[in-house]
């Protein structure tokens, strides 16, 4: 999926993660995180959030994440809703998403 444009999905309130993406045309997958919890979970979140972008089919992205303590499917949630909006989609794929749990 290209990232046509910024965009944003969540908080930075407790319990939640913002989630900002940026195009990064030819560039890969760039994951800046900053988190309360960087020590204990850093490199799980990081690996979410690249997981999802790779399901995702997202190979060119600058994502900047502020987690205030999101539990995995909230950041997972938080991705896929700041991918879709950076992509200019309208409608979201659930059978694709409720597939990655099986």
């Amino acid at each position: 999926m290209e990232i046509k444009q910024n965009a944003s999905a969540g908080t930075t309130e407790s319990s939640d993660i913002l989630i900002m993406i940026d195009p990064n045309e030819g560039n890969g997958l760039q994951i800046d995180l900053d988190s309360s919890v960087a020590k204990q979970f850093g490199q799980q979140i990081r690996t979410l959030i690249q997981t999802t972008l790779e399901k995702l089919a997202v190979t060119d992205a600058k994502v900047k994440a502020i987690d205030k303590g999101a539990l995995d499917c909230t950041i997972e949630a938080r991705t896929v809703a700041a991918v879709y909006r950076a992509a200019k989609k309208e409608t979201i794929d659930w059978q694709v998403i409720q597939s990655w749990n099986v």
